[in-house]
């Protein structure tokens, strides 16, 4: 599970927004027609990567998967899961740096400060926490239990767009270097777990 009930920020109007990862049958890539690389449902705001598509994604640093890898909210795992689960360091690296900080610089720029969308400059917000956690200690920020209601604050319009625009600036200023991060992923180590996972689907 994601969004804000993984990371602490839920109100009584939140959606539940789950996020999965499936393994399409190995004998079905040998047809014309390949296997989707992600489905949607079947229960609303549900969202799903096969599992290679999944990892290529979390090869490149995409935050919203690195994200689902270190979500604090697992309602069901496969054996195939919990191995996918145990390998999540491997997908690390240092270009988690820039992609974080990418993200949430593009949501910035999608803002209005006449009319701000203060739901979107919070997470942009939150984004930054993430990733800034990621580059010190080795691992996504999820739950943000610590910020939350300074964070909530800014949802609710009750902090100032200078204000906003001033934490923001903080952030990024503290993205100095990857940190705790390697430069470069476990690329084998990631590619025997496809492998491994491919036989089992056989």
């Amino acid at each position: 599970m994601v969004g804000s009930r993984a990371y602490g920020l839920e109100t009584e109007e939140s959606d539940v927004d789950r996020r999965g990862v499936f393994v399409a049958p190995t004998r079905s890539f040998w047809r014309l027609a390949k296997p989707p690389t992600h489905v949607e449902g079947p229960l609303p705001e549900q969202f799903s990567w096969e599992v290679e598509r999944f990892c290529g994604l979390a090869l490149e640093a995409n935050p919203t998967i690195l994200e689902c890898l270190w979500s604090p909210v697992v309602e069901h795992t496969t054996p195939a899961g919990e191995e996918l689960l145990s390998i999540r360091h491997a997908f690390l690296s240092g270009r988690a740096h820039r992609t974080f900080v990418g993200y949430a610089d593009a949501q910035f720029r999608r803002l209005n400060p006449e009319r701000p969308r203060w739901k979107q400059a919070m997470h942009m917000i939150r984004l930054l926490l993430s990733g800034l956690h990621l580059a010190r200690h080795g691992e996504p920020l999820v739950r943000v239990d610590a910020h939350r209601d300074r964070l909530l604050a800014v949802r609710r319009g009750e902090l100032s767009w200078d204000e906003v625009t001033r934490w923001r600036s903080e952030l990024v200023t503290s993205f100095d270097d990857p940190g705790a991060l390697p430069a470069e992923p476990d690329r084998r180590r990631v590619e025997e777990y496809l492998i491994n996972t491919r036989e089992a689907a056989l």
